[in-house]
């Protein structure tokens, strides 16, 4: 067979094919700059877990300093420089927390002083009760010498030593924190107006006027959850401390300021914190004075609760009970006790800021809703109604007349 006629061999690539197989040239670009977005998302959560404790610090001291802000204005509008009225406000809030720790410190010491005093006899009864009961023959002697000798005892004295640093550390650190907050919402309040100036002026005209709307909200919901948490924690310290006082109950003052602001500041669990001291008090006293305090506790609550939260609160923090508590849930499960302080104030502000620009329409009434006399109303109604529909029809020569025969008389 002649060159000519033989057939080319198909293991040899064509040119077409070799410019086919090469690599497109976006690719490289693409994986460089699907490696360089994951470098920057790493190193952005890794910014991010490195600075939770500040941008947590930093949202404490911005709604800090929402809620003192109505004060601060209030004060620079009569003259006083902000720089000035900031740090009153700041003064009046260090004085009324170091009297608060001291009272509640003074109050803790004195206990504690009088429980290692009278350890022995509480001691020598809680013996005699056992020998009593149980026909043992146990004596304080015996049971101090095997506390003393008890291996969980040295165990746990070993472990205090050792962890006396770490305790140190957390104590400082907690105290660093505290400044940090100090400090910010110090700047956030007494540079309010230069702060939202600031920020106005990167937006354009028409977002200039929702953000300082927005502002503005933020500060009345948590400038009125405060100053009406405070009202309602002063209503109760007073409450509570007349009835301490009047059952002759140690630390009177002390125990009714902890129950003013334990149970108005901490959400949820803050009452039922706030009660268990005073009652155990009173029960080192006289435990029938221990449920009397606790009577007095639940009934205040509910008074608290249905008559006068409802009228302090209703130009303030006018927010349903169920979404309350669910802030707090939510806010407690996203940033653990900080979100629990704040998410009431937070949640006040974006219903208020949500209800300017949802539109609503009227609904047809409910009898449900209003209970039995809204079900009154509409029994009366009907009531007419059917009357109405059970008087004979007028005869048609009266009806072309313009009206029923008794208007046709009263007309003549």
């Amino acid at each position: 067979m002649p060159e000519s006629d033989e057939i080319p061999s198909n293991d040899v690539p064509r040119p077409e094919d070799r410019s086919d197989a090469r690599m497109p040239r976006w690719l490289p670009r693409a994986m460089v700059l699907a490696l360089a977005l994951v470098a920057c998302f790493q190193l952005a959560t890794w910014g991010f877990h490195q600075l939770i404790t500040l941008l947590l610090n930093v949202l404490i001291a911005f709604f800090l300093a929402l809620a003192v802000e109505p004060a601060v204005d209030w004060m620079a509008a009569r003259g006083m420089r902000r720089g000035l009225a900031t740090g009153l406000v700041f003064l009046g809030i260090l004085v009324a927390a170091a009297g608060f720790f001291a009272l509640l410190g003074s109050m803790l010491a004195g206990q504690i002083a009088n429980m290692v005093e009278e350890f022995p006899q509480y001691l020598d009864s809680v013996i005699s009760w056992i020998n009593n009961t149980l026909h043992t023959h146990l004596s304080r002697v015996q049971v101090q010498n095997n506390l003393l000798k008890s291996d969980w005892l040295q165990k746990y004295v070993t472990d205090s030593a050792n962890n006396v640093l770490a305790v140190s550390a957390t104590v400082l650190g907690s105290l660093f924190n505290l400044l940090t907050v100090a400090l910010f919402s110090f700047y956030f309040a007494a540079d309010g107006p230069r702060l939202r100036r600031a920020l106005c002026s990167v937006l354009p005209p028409h977002r200039q006027t929702e953000v300082l709307r927005a502002w503005e909200i933020a500060v009345a919901k948590t400038g009125g959850y405060l100053y009406s948490r405070g009202l309602m924690a002063l209503i109760s310290g007073i409450a509570h401390y007349v009835l301490l006082e009047f059952l002759g109950v140690p630390y009177a003052p002390a125990l009714g300021m902890w129950v003013g602001l334990v149970s108005q500041f901490i959400p949820t669990i803050g009452t039922y914190l706030a009660g268990a001291l005073p009652v155990l008090i009173a029960f080192t006293v006289d435990p029938w004075y221990a449920l009397w305090v606790f009577g007095f506790v639940v009934i205040y609550q509910q008074f608290e609760n249905y008559l006068l939260q409802p009228r302090i609160t209703a130009k303030t923090v006018d927010i349903h009970p169920a979404v309350a508590f669910g802030s707090v849930v939510a806010g407690t499960a996203l940033m653990g006790a900080v979100g629990a302080l704040i998410s009431i104030p937070a949640t006040a502000t974006l219903q208020a800021f949500l209800s300017a620009y949802v539109k609503r329409y009227e609904v047809t009434d409910d009898p449900r809703v209003h209970g039995r006399r809204e079900r009154g109303v509409r029994a009366l109604a009907r009531m007419r109604r059917n009357l109405h529909d059970a008087q004979p029809p007028a005869p048609l020569e009266d009806r072309k007349a313009g009206g029923t025969p008794a208007e046709g008389q009263d007309a003549g």
